[in-house]
Parts: C-alpha cells; structure tokens; sequence
C-alpha cells in the first residue's frame, strides 16, 4: 500500500500528463508552452513522489536534476534518464513568461520525456502503465 503523500503526488502527476496528452491532441490551435510546463510539472510530481515513497524530504524545487540527484541513492538507474530531466527543466519557469515560446519540436521533445519519466516513476512505484 502507497503512502497518502505518494497517492497524492501521482494524482496531482497524472492530472499534468492528461492534460498535456490532450494539449499534444490540439489540431485547431497548438499550444506548445502549456505542453512543455505540464510535460515538466507531471515529471517533477513523478520524481517527488518517488521521494517520497522512500521518505526522502522533498525540496521545493521545479529542478528537476536537483531532485533526481536526490533520489540517485536509493534510484540508481534514473541515471540513465538524466538527459530527460535536463530537457524539461527550464518548462518549469521560462515558458510561462514572455521572451521564450516553444516551439513543435520542443513541444514533442518534452511530451516524449514526460512520457518516458512516467513509465520509469510507475514501474518503481509499482503502479499500472
């Protein structure tokens, strides 16, 4: 049985990757900006919640590096995804501001990261792909 915290980070993870899925599905009118912050945030949700299932203090961060570092000990294979967290990073701040747009490409770059840092956080927390 999961800890109440990490139930909760995997909802509030999977509410981010939903919604990006269905930005990603946009045909009308693309909205890279909101794909890249939600691929970030459902992966930041997934780190955290990894964090957590070993009780590891979770800082309030939206780095994800900083957070894998964290996690390294106890998750010595996400440093094989490290490029992904470095990916998605910068989604975390800079594409909610003006002077940055992302553009398709980035926008599947990071929904493809998103997507393989889900599937590494859920085979660990033993959750249904």
């Amino acid at each position: 049985m999961k800890s109440k915290l990490v139930r909760e980070w995997t909802a509030k993870a999977e509410e981010d990757y939903l919604t990006a899925e269905i930005l990603t599905r946009q045909r009308r009118k693309r909205i890279h900006n909101s794909v890249c912050f939600h691929a970030q945030q459902c992966a930041e949700k997934y780190l955290k919640a990894l964090l957590a299932s070993h009780k590891i203090p979770i800082r309030k961060t939206h780095d994800l590096g900083e957070l894998a570092d964290a996690l390294r000990s106890y998750e010595p294979t996400s440093a094989l995804i490290a490029d992904l967290f470095d990916c998605l990073t910068p989604y975390a701040v800079e594409s909610r501001y003006p002077g940055e747009d992302a553009t398709g490409r980035e926008a599947k770059a990071a929904w493809k990261a998103a997507k393989e840092i889900r599937r590494f956080a859920r085979i660990r927390l033993k959750l249904s792909l």
